[in-house]
């Protein structure tokens, strides 16, 4: 029953052809076949519980392999997982460092452009301020020359005309006088300086 038809066939053809009973008889076996083998019921009971087992275990074991094989690729699938987020944290983290360093370089570009536009202006500021102190030294010095050559010029000219130049100066910048009186006592020592003498008896005689 446990290996198969043939063995049994061979078995039984051996065992009649050895038979000295069938010799005397002038019989001789030339072939033998075996339809079929059965036990009875506890026998292939007891015998199918070995098949049993073994077909059960041969479907726990593929089974299991089957769940290997699901935790595996869950594995696989959670691993790639994992690997895909610590690579876009990584490109996070170096877009986030580019960032900065654009910003900072941005900030450092700005900075620089800031310093060179304050230093220009400032460099413009002193420029003017020097050529203003410098025009302002010119024409100060131009008018020190001109007063200096004017104050010369009165050196050589009488006193009566310098009096006549400061009185005609100072009545430019007086205001409007609707009226002014004249007494004698104030026009005859301005005449008898232009005349070189001393008061005319008409003055005299006004005084």
């Amino acid at each position: 029953l446990a290996t198969g038809l043939g063995q049994v066939r061979e078995r039984v053809a051996e065992a009649l052809a050895d038979d000295p009973r069938l010799a005397e008889r002038g019989i001789a076996v030339t072939d033998v076949r075996v339809v079929a083998i059965k036990a009875d019921a506890e026998l292939e009971r007891a015998m199918q519980t070995d098949t049993r087992e073994q077909v059960q275990q041969e479907a726990d074991r593929a089974t299991f392999e089957r769940r290997a094989l699901a935790v595996e690729r869950e594995r696989a699938i959670a691993e790639n997982e994992l690997k895909n987020q610590i690579e876009l944290a990584r490109r996070e983290e170096e877009l986030v460092g580019q960032r900065g360093q654009n910003e900072r370089k941005r900030a450092t570009e700005q900075a620089a452009a800031e310093a060179i536009a304050s230093e220009a202006t400032a460099g413009q500021r002193r420029l003017a301020a020097e050529t203003e102190a410098d025009a302002t030294r010119v024409l100060g010095a131009a008018a020190a020359e001109a007063e200096t050559a004017r104050y010369s010029a009165y050196r050589e000219v009488e006193t009566e005309v310098i009096v006549a130049l400061a009185v005609q100066e100072l009545a430019k910048n007086l205001p409007d006088i609707a009226n002014l009186t004249i007494t004698p006592d104030l026009i005859t020592p301005i005449l008898a300086r232009f005349t070189g003498g001393g008061p005319s008896p008409a003055a005299a005689d006004a005084a």
